[in-house]
């Protein structure tokens, strides 16, 4: 009589995430991929209100008016990039980063570029407002090869990006410049 064959159901292991930070105009600037994910992601935005001095309402409060929102901002914090295995400088992970609070070379808008957060989802189109990053560990000959970053990001409008093709002031320079058939290129 044969064995029965045994069948062995092996679960699929969910794949590993990670999270970047997309360039939004590829090529102008490299994908920041996170080496660890990180642990937490704090949100914050505020509400402005705005109130006039001797305008009050029956309780002596001032009236207040809804003047708008500012836009989200988020921080990755503690971030760990290491290359002690790989003995090779961890700087080259750092100077990534560091392009999103440099000038795009080449660029004509003279601006740092603006990133799409992603994890698994799009979360915001968003730039970098502040980078702090501590080199803490080093080969014997100076190399550095862990650091933790902290990144700051702001949120922008997906819909008018820094960085268009037409500027979005509405001086009289602008006008008489349209008018005359220029572009903001060619002022």
């Amino acid at each position: 009589m044969p064995t029965p064959a045994i069948i062995v159901i092996q679960k699929r292991q969910p794949q590993l995430e990670k999270a970047k930070l997309v360039a939004y105009k590829s090529g102008a600037t490299k994908d920041i991929e996170l080496m660890f994910n990180p642990t937490d992601i704090s949100f914050a935005r505020t509400v402005k209100w705005e109130s006039k001095d001797g305008n009050r309402s029956t309780e002596l409060l001032p009236k207040v008016n809804f003047s708008g929102v500012d836009p989200y901002k988020f921080t990755l914090k503690q971030l760990l990039f290491d290359t002690y295995e790989t003995k090779e400088s961890v700087m080259k992970y750092i100077d990534i980063i560091k392009q999103g609070v440099e000038t795009i070379k080449g660029s004509a808008d003279k601006r740092p570029p603006v990133y799409i957060f992603t994890w698994g989802t799009e979360y915001f189109y968003c730039v970098i407002t502040s980078l702090t990053y501590t080199l803490n560990m080093f080969l014997t000959d100076g190399t550095p090869v862990r650091a933790l970053v902290d990144i700051s990001l702001q949120e922008v409008d997906k819909n008018h990006l820094p960085g268009g093709k037409e500027s979005a002031s509405k001086g009289k320079d602008r006008q008489a410049n349209k008018q005359l058939g220029k572009t903001d290129s060619q002022k």
